[in-house]
């Protein structure tokens, strides 16, 4: 290998394990519970959902998600009353990240263990929203809601700024695999292909309303708090993709401003720049390999 070459490998792992560190952090998933050639949990290498979420434009997927997930009035109440994203953003977005990754990579028995901690978790997050309509987070209709906006948003943002095109066959792979998770949290009424997936979005359409806390929501993410000076504007490009990326109606109803030309000419060419380069620092770090060494020993 030349200088160059190993230069360029060590700038990939340093840069690998940053970005590991600043997704998962603390919540990270133990290596022994990562997926094997004896148990290759829920879904195993060869699923659509291996593909997507092993894919960078899923950060683009998870701002749109929360974006999204803001137009349902008692899912942001709980979330508004129950969580402390405003004091620790990156502690959420760490346990966010063990959720996904367990469920996605890890074997079955941490994939369970994460969602039995979830289930607990919304055992506790029930109240009234200002309206004074009662809510619970275990609620079947509302788990969901959040299951459907969040599958949509990854298969979005991974249609739009992914690597490589998933055909349709493909596409309702993954909304039939992530169902899985959503069953097991206790949803009722789960997509199974891209057409239910768009029919059950539109079944919520007159559920959907802007509260003050979605407006909030929504001013958090175009501005966290803490963000390093040197990640503001890879940060906005993230931002910006997933308000372009959402319906039309959603994204009038808060208020983003998203102009019809700036999303192909500017904001699609520096997407698609940055999770390529996202892409290679995450294929560099060293829980990449690690994954690879369980799956082939």
């Amino acid at each position: 290998m030349t200088v160059v070459g190993e230069a360029l490998g060590a700038l990939q792992r340093m840069g690998g394990e940053v970005l590991r560190q600043r997704i998962s952090g603390d919540a990270e998933l133990p290596s022994s519970d990562l997926v094997s050639r004896a148990d290759l949990g829920l879904f195993g290498p060869k699923s659509t959902v291996w593909r997507v979420h092993g894919d960078a434009a899923m950060l683009i997927g998870g701002i749109r998600s929360l974006l999204f997930q803001s137009l349902h009035p008692l899912a942001m109440a709980g979330v508004d009353q129950h969580s402390n994203y405003r004091e620790d953003p990156w502690g959420r977005l760490n346990r966010t990240g063990r959720f996904v990754g367990a469920t996605t990579f890890g074997s079955t028995a941490a994939a369970q263990h994460q969602i039995d901690m979830v289930k607990r978790v919304h055992r506790r997050v029930r109240g009234v929203d200002s309206k004074g309509r009662p809510y619970s987070a275990g609620d079947p209709h509302l788990l969901n809601w959040v299951h459907v906006i969040e599958t949509d948003s990854f298969l979005e943002a991974f249609n739009r700024y992914g690597q490589g095109k998933l055909t349709d066959a493909e596409k309702d792979s993954y909304v039939e695999e992530m169902a899985e998770v959503a069953l097991r949290l206790g949803a009722e009424g789960v997509p199974r292909s891209v057409k239910e997936l768009t029919d059950c979005i539109e079944a919520f359409r007159p559920e959907m309303e802007v509260t003050a806390a979605a407006h909030q929501t929504v001013r958090f993410l175009f501005a966290p708090p803490d963000l390093p000076l040197l990640g503001r504007i890879p940060y906005g490009v993230l931002f910006g993709a997933a308000a372009a990326s959402l319906p039309g109606y959603a994204q009038r109803m808060l208020r983003l401003p998203v102009l019809p030309l700036v999303e192909p000419l500017a904001v699609r060419p520096a997407a698609l720049l940055l999770t390529r380069g996202l892409g290679w620092f995450m294929a560099g770090s060293e829980r990449s390999g690690i994954l690879e060494d369980r799956l082939h020993t």
